[in-house]
């Protein structure tokens, strides 16, 4: 499956239908003084406007890499998500507007049978357009055409609404254009701003999906010699696009060799198992052949793990030569103070090994133990 194809297939077949669903709703609009139909076709105006920019994107995220963007395009489509995202509230602004216009100066309204068929047959054309362009969206996980999806189920609402603010004014004479108007605005606007919050989340950086992380640890730790897999951290460069690094815990009598060719493998599975390149694999040394060390990560463990909201020890090493104690521990971000709990933490191992240097790291929950 071509993935780009996909998305531009998708989004012409919006595009022809939401200019049919304007084009229809206008002349309906214009012809019976409803403005809550004029503004209904405005909306499917932008949604032609947001599948524009949903094959923009899709155009520019699988450009080549090149010198200024070595790491390709694939964020593009998290930018046209959030442009169209914005072209939704602003249509949602506009809706409001008008509709406070139309509560001012009501003017005439008149509905005639072949145009209330009309506005239910387009009412179910956008909720077959929905459900066709969010399963695509999900199913190629591009964000562009699952928020276009979205709001086309948004538009079934409020076309929904002015159906039944026609039938009020055909039955009880009571026009109720404008109220209905300014509803339809508001739950445009809320769509809009749902829409980009999620897609912010992607620019911004989001926590990768616990299933994915936890997959790729597992394989990890399925190799030989691998005692665990740790500071998994996953890059995204737009959707199904990750790059990372992760730490693995290993015997310390391996040598160069049999580390670099472990590197290796683990690189080469993951990208055969889950698309992701593991740029790096970092290396903790575990020397379980002293008995003092494995006494020593014991009671530290112990200490460590006395404290609430603390998720994970690792990394643990002893330098008897220069008097060290390594390790790294995760604390959750739920805890209130994570920075006086990390001191507090060093202090208790400190007093536990006075003629030792506790040298903890605080690491981050940067994907799901």
């Amino acid at each position: 499956m071509n993935r780009e194809k996909t998305i531009v297939r998708t989004s012409i077949i919006g595009i022809i239908a939401n200019v049919i669903l304007s084009v229809l709703k206008a002349v309906i609009g214009f012809a019976s003084g409803s403005i809550a139909i004029v503004t209904d076709a405005v909306n499917n105006l932008t949604d032609v406007l947001s599948s524009v920019i949903t094959i923009i994107g899709a155009k520019v995220a699988v450009k080549r890499p090149d010198k200024e963007h070595p790491l390709g395009h694939g964020r593009a489509e998290y930018i046209s998500a959030a442009v169209i995202s914005v072209l939704v509230i602003y249509a949602g602004v506009t809706a409001i507007i008008e509709s406070v216009k139309k509560i001012n100066n009501p003017g005439d309204i008149s509905y005639g049978t072949v145009q209330i068929i009309i506005l239910i047959m387009a009412v179910l054309v956008k909720v077959g357009l929905s459900i066709y362009v969010t399963a695509v969206g999900k199913k190629v996980d591009s964000d562009a055409l699952v928020n276009s999806g979205k709001d086309a189920l948004g538009d079934v609402l409020t076309s929904s609404a002015t159906i039944v603010a026609a039938f009020v004014f055909i039955f009880a004479h009571i026009s109720i254009e404008g109220f209905v108007g300014i509803l339809i605005g508001f739950f445009i606007i809320k769509a809009g701003l749902d829409m980009l919050t999620e897609t912010l989340g992607d620019i911004i950086g989001r926590r990768p999906d616990a299933e994915l992380t936890r997959n790729i640890k597992d394989a990890i730790c399925e190799f030989d010699g691998v005692y665990g897999a740790y500071d998994l951290i996953l890059h995204n460069y737009g959707p199904d696009k990750y790059m990372g690094s992760v730490h693995v815990e290993i015997d310390s009598s391996k040598s160069a060799d049999e580390i670099d060719m472990l590197s290796r493998r683990i690189t080469h599975t993951i990208y055969a198992k889950y698309g992701v390149i593991i740029e790096a694999v970092g290396v903790y040394s575990r020397d379980d052949s002293h008995p003092e060390v494995s006494e020593m990560r014991g009671k530290v463990s112990d200490i460590v793990f006395s404290h609430d909201h603390v998720m994970q020890m690792h990394g643990f090493r002893v330098d008897f030569e220069n008097k060290l104690i390594l390790a790294d521990i995760i604390i959750g971000f739920d805890a209130p103070d994570r920075e006086g709990l990390y001191k507090h933490i060093v202090g208790d191992i400190a007093e536990a090994y006075p003629e030792f240097t506790a040298r903890i790291v605080l690491d981050i929950d940067a994907s799901d133990l």
